[in-house]
């Protein structure tokens, strides 16, 4: 069996889907392991640290790209050329995107080629191990804080001084999915004075439990989905959330945005009427900047002024902590990769029927 890791392309994109102790896990396993050139660098790993666990390096794809079982990498798809000489029983494993990058998986498809989305793996009990959703938005929760903390005008925690008293940094975080979660603990650990919004009743309780408040909208119906996402509400709730929001955002110095409704544009919750209010100084970051954003002047991978209101919308958040963002997601991989291999044989199977495969297999666009 025969693995390639890619060396990714995008400039943004800093992580790659394989770590050095898990190449040692991948030999153990029967696989050949096949790295690009430089694969790790941007997220600093040298390509000694792959070679001395047992890799081998490829300066280009092609030079093994017809011999190769699986294919994996952050987010790179392979163009047409690429994709024409490859094994058609081979696995094509990736966060795809697949809603945004349609042509470039029908291409894999049609060369037969199984792709694999790794956001689609389902959020059972079973798939924890491989979930890269919540590995990633963990990391992009706490790096959102962090950047907040570098970019603010104001420290985060009270100061009691001889020359006077700083008051905390007030935070407000929209979406208490696994991003907003890590983000409140984080602000709160760096001394912030902490609140809250989601439509899920239940995440109440966690951001409760985190010492944060939560600003409530009370809803008749149930706001969440069966794989724990929030549900696109109508507009009379969106009238009640707007105004509750907008009593809570102009007294933030910090507001940190991470709703997202997976497959689609990411939902509007920042006008450009409450950031026009907002306090002078204050700062938005808005993890769904490369989903469209929370925020309506959000600009992808740009740092904008509104009239004193700075919004950060950088394409990859996880990304800036890319060494133990890669750890996280390459062990996604690997334990997604355990259900392709029979364990007597150490061969690689389809493994179709399993539920976790299945749901994130894509067989047509």
């Amino acid at each position: 069996m025969k693995i390639l890791v890619l060396k990714e392309t995008n400039p943004n994109e800093k992580r790659i889907a394989i770590s050095p102790d898990l190449v040692e896990k991948y030999v153990k396993f029967g696989f050949e392991v096949f790295i690009e050139k430089d694969a790790g660098l941007a997220s600093g790993i040298k390509d000694i640290k792959f070679i001395d666990a047992g890799a081998k390096l490829v300066n280009e794809i092609n030079e093994v790209i017809t011999q190769i079982d699986i294919i994996i990498s952050v987010q790179r798809i392979l163009n047409s050329d690429e994709i024409a000489p490859i094994n058609k029983s081979c696995f094509f494993i990736s966060m795809l995107n697949h809603h945004f990058n349609k042509e470039s998986i029908s291409q894999l498809i049609n060369k037969g080629i199984k792709p694999i989305a790794m956001e689609m793996i389902p959020r059972i009990t079973r798939a924890q191990t491989m979930d890269v959703l919540s590995s990633q938005s963990n990391i992009a929760g706490y790096v959102a804080v962090i950047e907040a903390a570098y970019r603010g005008n104001k420290i985060m925690p009270m100061m009691i001084t001889a020359a006077g008293t700083i008051a905390a940094s007030k935070v407000m975080v929209i979406g208490a999915g696994v991003a907003g979660l890590q983000a409140i603990a984080t602000a709160k650990r760096l001394g912030a004075i902490v609140c809250a919004f989601d439509v899920r009743a239940a995440a109440k309780e966690q951001v409760q439990s985190l010492g944060a408040k939560f600003i409530e909208v009370a809803s008749s119906s149930n706001n969440e989905t069966a794989s724990g996402y929030a549900k696109e509400m109508d507009e009379e709730y969106k009238k009640r959330q707007e105004k509750a929001i907008y009593d809570s955002i102009i007294n933030q110095d910090i507001v940190i945005l991470t709703a997202l409704i997976p497959g689609k544009k990411a939902p509007i919750l920042i006008s450009k009427n409450m950031v026009e209010n907002m306090k002078k100084g204050s700062l938005i970051i808005d993890l769904a900047a490369n989903s469209g954003g929370n925020c309506e002047l959000t600009q992808c991978n740009k740092i904008i002024d509104i009239n004193g209101v700075t919004i950060v919308g950088y394409e990859n958040f996880p990304s800036l902590a890319p060494l133990d963002a890669s750890k996280l997601y390459a062990k996604n991989i690997y334990n997604f990769i355990e259900l392709l291999i029979d364990k007597d044989s150490k061969q690689l199977i389809s493994n179709i029927d399993d539920e976790i495969v299945k749901a994130a297999l894509l067989t047509k666009i």
